[in-house]
């Protein structure tokens, strides 16, 4: 499994920061590598219990941790400025160098609404996104900046707590056009698992960006961000799959939905056959060695994989002695 890195997507909407950590360690010890922490004020649902500040948890994960890290996603154009997400991001770089990454993603209501600031659609939540990413480019140089532009100001300013070189920005994205223009302006790409027709699509509209800038695109990293649901028998996986993770079986756009509870009445029409072709739901654990083992040979060999149950501890143990030691890039 050299050429293949699997890692943790921290569901911080589910544990505690200090959960988070022990599970991280543990994930560790049996052969993942690498933390990709959910940034949320809120949870999807109600019953997943949690939200902590995703920049204290990052600390703490990678001082008990030896593996990359970073936010998977953050965004930095509503509740925080561009400005504070760039400060966080060179502080931990600084902190822990060359093991961290800056994910941006253009933001959802459910974390976003909150400051309570008109919501826009998404082409302008991407356009905003965007300008967030020249301003932490600008910050990151260390020099005297300053912004004027359609969404944000920045007056005269510089970072004074820098890394020796910035961390990369990946940009999570899904549609034809946000990842063509990640291909072009951002360091890697992240995405959710999806069909691998989908994929393939993101894939390549994100190599013809990063090939109208010049870069290699098979040089840049390409994240996977994967939810599944294990348990010790099928039934117990698909019972944590519509308790625990609902937003899972939901075929629409989720990003203008604004409360866990309203989510939660959502989920009461989620049904098992809703999940087909969105998320893995099995007992056996080499079905999901097949899964993984197609996203690999699309071209992901950096997977962070989130399985949606409680059952932490017998997962972690199960993947990293019957999953992680089969993958083959």
């Amino acid at each position: 499994m050299s050429d293949v890195q699997i890692g943790l997507a921290a569901a911080l909407e589910q544990f505690s920061p200090r959960e988070s950590i022990r599970l991280a360690a543990l994930a560790e010890q049996h052969g993942f590598s690498g933390q990709m922490a959910a940034d949320h004020f809120q949870p999807w649902v109600p019953q997943q219990g949690e939200a902590s500040f995703v920049w204290s948890v990052l600390a703490s994960l990678a001082e008990n941790t030896t593996g990359d890290l970073g936010p998977g996603v953050t965004c930095p154009s509503f509740r925080l400025h561009p400005a504070m997400v760039a400060q966080a991001a060179a502080t931990l770089e600084a902190t822990y160098p060359g093991r961290t990454w800056l994910g941006i993603g253009s933001g959802e209501a459910l974390n976003e609404h909150i400051i309570g600031g008109y919501w826009p659609e998404a082409p302008e939540r991407v356009r905003r996104m965007f300008e967030a990413l020249e301003i932490i480019r600008k910050l990151f140089s260390g020099k005297d900046v300053k912004h004027a532009g359609e969404f944000f100001k920045l007056h005269t300013t510089r970072l004074w707590t820098l890394p020796e070189a910035p961390p990369p920005i990946y940009i999570a994205s899904a549609g034809p056009y946000t990842s063509r223009k990640t291909g072009e302006l951002a360091d890697g790409l992240i995405t959710p698992g999806a069909s691998l027709e989908k994929l393939g699509g993101i894939l390549d509209n994100f190599n013809a960006g990063a090939k109208k800038a010049g870069k290699d695109p098979d040089a840049m990293p390409k994240l996977l961000q994967v939810h599944l649901s294990w348990a010790e028998d099928d039934e117990t996986a698909w019972a944590n799959a519509l308790d625990q993770w609902p937003n899972g079986g939901m075929k629409f756009p989720k990003a203008d939905i604004r409360s866990p509870f309203d989510f939660a009445q959502m989920a009461k029409l989620v049904r098992r056959e809703d999940f087909e072709g969105r998320m893995v739901v099995s007992a056996d654990p080499d079905v999901h060695r097949a899964a993984l083992q197609k996203y690999v040979d699309a071209g992901f060999t950096r997977i962070y994989v989130h399985n949606v149950g409680r059952n932490q501890d017998a997962f972690v143990e199960t993947f990293g002695r019957e999953v992680l030691p089969k993958l083959t890039a």
